[in-house]
């Protein structure tokens, strides 16, 4: 039994990481058109009709393996759970690359990306080579149309390890939030697990987690590099300094919620580059880092940090967590996360 039990697992870690290579499972029904490219994604209800009684859109991004119908179905869970299903509209966005095209044989309109580019903001390889963060952005501008959401209130952005890492490059670049200020509409961020984070100069963690300047620069040359940190920004931020991002950065509304048990520095999913190495040994440390990077050069900033008990690296169990659902769906403020069951710096 225990043999058996053993190749059960062997053969779901081996699925699991063939699956990039391999194309995604499923792809989502619905479609984000821009331009004459179109955006896969899957909604919890039909947006081309007006929806007055929506007053929130949970946007939930999946990881390297692209699951979408995963994300979405957490995202559901989250939303039930927190008794915010009437009221709350539920978008999971694709990122899909070459091998879901030609797996499931999709048309030429639908944008995809080589690999994992689409986590740093990375021009798609067709029809159009339109970063990623243009896909939020889209995303966004739709949400801000009030014929069609009169009454929303607020925008949740929220990502699971690879997709903590592109919504917390995309809260770094992004230029989608004048939409909805313009209406009115508040938006925050919530970034879970991930495997590195976009620093803003070259310092790094030293063994105890503070900032100094990174020794180990000569041997590991891109390690201050984007997506890992300021140099060689995309075609996307075109115009954009460090110094200003950082200073729109550190005012956002972002929680960091992080796995108490997201420490196995071997984890297969892990990055494990020298850039990303430079942060720290695993995602919790990583996390809390970075955390106490931003403390220090921002002082009484109003980010929050969430620890959450008994959770590893899962983006289900940490949406669907008492801390999570209120990271998606509370005031966002840290008594409320310490009701939720975090523990909150």
């Amino acid at each position: 039994m225990r043999r058996l039990l053993a190749l059960c697992l062997a053969l779901a870690w081996g699925s699991a990481l063939a699956a990039p290579h391999e194309g995604v499972a499923r792809i989502v029904s619905d479609r984000l058109p821009i331009g004459q490219a179109q955006a896969a994604l899957q909604l919890s209800t039909d947006w081309d009709r007006p929806h007055p009684e929506i007053r929130r859109a949970l946007v939930i991004v999946h990881g390297r393996l692209r699951n979408a119908a995963t994300y979405f179905r957490s995202g559901q869970t989250a939303t039930a759970a927190a008794g915010a299903m009437a009221d709350t509209l539920v978008i999971a966005p694709q990122f899909l690359n070459e091998t879901d095209v030609q797996r499931h044989r999709l048309p030429d309109t639908l944008l995809r990306w080589q690999g994992n580019a689409w986590m740093g903001g990375e021009p798609a390889l067709g029809p159009q080579p339109l970063s990623s963060f243009a896909v939020f952005d889209a995303l966004l501008a739709r949400l801000a149309e009030r014929r069609l959401l009169p009454n929303l209130q607020e925008v949740v952005i929220a990502g699971h390890s690879g997709g903590g890492q592109v919504v917390q490059r995309y809260a770094v670049l992004g230029q989608g939030e004048q939409a909805l200020a313009a209406q009115g509409i508040r938006l925050r961020y919530v970034v879970a697990n991930p495997s590195s984070y976009a620093y803003f100069d070259a310092h790094r963690p030293d063994a105890q987690g503070q900032p100094v300047p990174f020794a180990a620069a000569s041997s590991c040359p891109d390690f201050d590099t984007w997506k890992y940190g300021m140099q060689g920004l995309p075609a996307y931020a075109a115009g954009r300094t460090a110094a200003s991002l950082e200073d729109h950065y550190a005012g956002l509304d972002l929680t960091y919620l992080l796995g108490a048990e997201d420490t196995n520095p071997n984890h297969p999913a892990l990055d494990k580059g020298c850039a990303a190495e430079a942060q720290g040994p695993y995602r919790l440390a990583r996390g809390l880092n970075y955390y106490r990077y931003l403390q220090g050069r921002h002082p009484g900033l109003r980010q929050a940090l969430i620890e959450v008990p008994g959770v590893g690296h899962n983006g289900d169990a940490i949406f669907t967590s008492p801390a999570g659902r209120q990271a998606l769906f509370g005031a966002g403020d840290q008594a409320s996360a310490r009701q939720g069951g975090g523990r909150v710096q």
